[in-house]
Parts: structure tokens; sequence; C-alpha cells
């Protein structure tokens, strides 16, 4: 099961027109939480547990804060915890839950000493304490994020190191010691002092197998991603290509077996931007972008078939893209999103493109051919909460998901806030929007959307 990172994202409005004022969800309630910074971007995370619910931000004073209730009542019991976010919106915040009740949170890190608290008594929030984990390698710590093996146990990963020079860890959870120890021997990704990977979390596939894929980067500048790469595993421990060839821990760029796409340094693909789904039959299928043989950016999906990974391109644009930078990057001038399965036979995404637009690709599931088919978009929310409530210039909409286990069918829940665009991870100067209102929203699935 995975326990995936859930980073704020951008609301797009889409250009494709609706047919109906529709939504794929019924809002039934919101609850307002706290106001927090809208002056800069960072990652929330909610988390249901049955009929508990937790919320992790920073409040208005940055200070990172807990908040737990149960799903019957609007009243918040809050824990602020001793660590403070700037600027970098690098320092998302994660939590999980152990199958003991305890809370696990980790976040506000940027190749610092690894931050990581865990409550003494499950349940309550009152007694989270700060611990490290092995002791070892947490001095540079990174991306932090959560997820469980086919057992059912904690396991906890993080880069250790910077952009172009780290090497990612992962951890497992004994919930009889209340001791973490290393899940492999040697990094899973290791980037040999010359650069670091940026891979997915490990999705559990229908095949009953972890995926994973990732791209190298050579320096903190995001142009010098390259090579897209693909591994799988039954058990997290042990890795293999897309083709049964055993893999030997710790994985490193010249492992030719994994490559994807040997997109070189400055072709166009950027950590992050790439998607996978699965197919019918249980292959994976990824999307991603990057530049053509010409330097104009294009969109292409690939998947593994007949010992090799074909890709398709999917768009005929005629004009490059060039993006470079370092720290947290804003709107490179194209990205996708919404990869999946339209309905049997078709696969979907949408893109927004700087020169093009925004709008929906189509294409066929057994060729990953282009189709010529127009598309009925149904949003997910209703329009009136796509609508910014700050006048401050520059708002825009931040939403989380719960990566939780709610306790009822049918039901969902979401963060939602408001601030400015990403700077880079530097200071703004006044003057600064007021803090924003967070808060939960709890949907239904709609008549709509069951029918």
């Amino acid at each position: 099961m995975m326990i995936s990172l859930v980073v704020a994202v951008l609301v797009v409005v889409a250009t494709c027109p609706q047919t109906s004022a529709a939504s794929q969800f019924k809002l039934e309630k919101s609850i307002d939480i706290a106001t927090v910074p809208a002056g800069f971007p960072v990652g929330f995370c909610l988390w249901t547990d049955g009929q508990h619910q937790y919320v992790a931000y920073y409040d208005h004073q940055r200070r990172m804060t807990i908040g737990m209730r149960t799903v019957d009542s609007e009243t918040w019991q809050f824990q602020v915890l001793p660590t403070k976010v700037g600027w970098d919106s690098h320092n998302y915040i994660t939590m999980a839950v152990d199958r003991d009740g305890h809370l696990h949170v980790s976040g506000n890190m940027h190749a610092v000493k690894l931050i990581y608290f865990r409550t003494e008594k499950p349940r309550d929030i009152t007694t989270l304490k700060r611990f490290s984990m092995t002791g070892k390698l947490e001095n540079r710590a990174t991306y932090p994020r959560f997820m469980t093996d086919h057992n059912g146990t904690l396991v906890f990963t993080y880069r250790h190191g910077g952009a172009g020079n780290g090497i990612n860890i992962y951890n497992k959870y004994d919930t009889h010691s209340r001791r973490w120890s290393r899940l492999t021997d040697a990094p899973l990704f290791d980037g040999e002092g010359k650069m670091n990977a940026y891979p997915s979390l490990p999705v559990l596939g229908p095949d009953g197998m972890f995926h994973t894929f990732w791209v190298w980067r050579d320096t903190p500048d995001c142009a010098t991603n390259h090579h897209l790469s693909y591994a799988r595993s039954k058990d997290l421990v042990h890795w293999e290509s897309a083709f049964g060839q055993m893999v030997t821990l710790p994985i490193k760029q010249g492992n030719k077996a994994l490559w994807v796409d040997a997109i070189p340094s400055g072709g166009g693909i950027i950590n992050g931007g790439a998607k996978l789904i699965f197919d019918i039959n249980k292959q994976p299928v990824i999307s991603y972008h990057k530049s053509d043989a010409n330097g104009d950016m294009q969109i292409y999906v690939t998947r593994p078939e007949a010992g090799q990974w074909r890709r398709h391109v999917l768009t005929d644009w005629a004009k490059p893209i060039k993006f470079s930078g370092r720290g947290s990057m804003g709107f490179i001038g194209i990205r996708i999103s919404g990869f999946k399965r339209l309905k049997p036979g078709v696969l979907s995404m949408r893109y927004r493109h700087r020169d093009y637009g925004s709008g929906h690709l189509v294409f066929d599931e057994k060729t990953l051919k282009p189709l010529n088919q127009k598309i009925d978009h149904v949003p997910e929310y209703p329009a009136a909460l796509n609508q910014v409530q700050s006048d401050f210039p520059g708002m825009v909409i931040r939403r989380t998901n719960d990566i939780g286990r709610t306790a009822a069918g049918g039901v969902r829940s979401i963060l939602q806030w408001e601030t400015l665009g990403r700077n880079h991870d530097r200071p703004r100067q006044p003057p600064l929007p007021a803090p924003s209102m967070l808060r939960l929203h709890w949907f239904t699935a709609s008549d709509a959307d069951a029918q």
C-alpha cells in the first residue's frame, strides 16, 4: 500500500468547455482550521485514520503544527512542534499512522538534520516527541516520505545529500521495539558523488509489484535532469528492470537495463514531470515531456513492449521550451497532469503549454497513438471552490488530498488554502498577503459521478 507524498498543487482552470455545472464530488461541509502563511507555497498533509483525522501545517507564525479531531466533531486539538519554516518550498510536511495508532511526522527539511516526531501514546498528539531514526546519515535530509510494504510495515525514505550529489535511503519501523532500521543495506539510489536521483515513491501496481521511476540530475540546475529510468520490486528490497533483469543495489545511472529514455542533460525533462499509470494488461505506462530532434517540446508516452521501452509522441508542437534554475521552480512552460484511463481502451491526460494553452490529450490504450476524440470534462469539485478568495495580486489555490484511510466509502477530504507562487525559495519583500485560511472540505460522490 502506498502512502504517497502529497504536495500542494496549483489549480488550473481547464480550457475545455464544460457540458454542465455538475462535479464529480458534492461538498458536504467546510471547516476552518487556522490561518497559514500566504507569501509562498509549501506542502501540508491530511491523514484520516478511521474515526480520527490529522492535519499538519505551518501556522501564521510559521510553526509546524499538528491538528487532530474525530470525524464527527468540528473541534480540533492542536499541538505546536519546535520547528519553524522559512521560505523554502521544499520543506513540506508528511505523516503516517502505524498499526498501533502512533502518529509519525516529518518535514521542514532541505539538506538539514532529520526532523522526525512520533507520539509516545497512540492517538495523543500532546505526546509527540522528536527522535532520530538509525542515527546514521541523517545530517543532510530532504524529501521525507512514508509508505507501507505488503505486510503493512511502515517504511520511510529520504534523500541524504543535495541536488547533484545524493543517495536515497529506506528505513523500516518495528512497532514492537519502536525502532527504525535500514530496509536495505545499501541505498536504493546512489549518484556516486556526481549526480542524484529524483525518484517517485514506489507504488503498488495491479501485478502485486512495487514500481518506481526517476530522472538523474547533475547539478542544482533543473536543466541538468537526464535519463528517465524505471525499476520494480516484489518486496522493496530486491529490484529488477521492466524485463526481469535483477539489479544490484545501489542503483546507479550507468545501469542501462533501467533506462526508459536516455534523455541527455538539457534535453527538456524535469524532475516530478513524468507520470505513471497501468494499462489493462497491468503494464506500466509512463508519460513525460522532452525536446525533440528539432529542439521543440513534445509530450510522449512509453511502455515496455517486446523487450524494450517503446515510446510514442502525442504532440506535434513547433515551439521550444528552455528552462533552467535552482530552488523550487514555478511553471517552467510545460506541465502534464491527470494521467488516467478515461474509459476502457482510452487513456488521457491534461497539459498546460506556455504557447499552446491548456487542454486534454486522448490516445488509444492498445497502440498509445493519439485519438481524435473530444471529451466531456466534469470537474472534480464545485466551481465555487475554484474562485480565489483573496484580492491580493498573484494568489492561487493550493490543495492537498487525504492520504490516510477514510472510514466511510465514497467520502473524500481535502485541504485548501491560498498563496503566492514559488520564488526559488527566496524571501519576498513587502507588501505581502495576509495569512490565508486553511480549510478542510468534506465531499461525497455526486449523483452525476455515480451514474
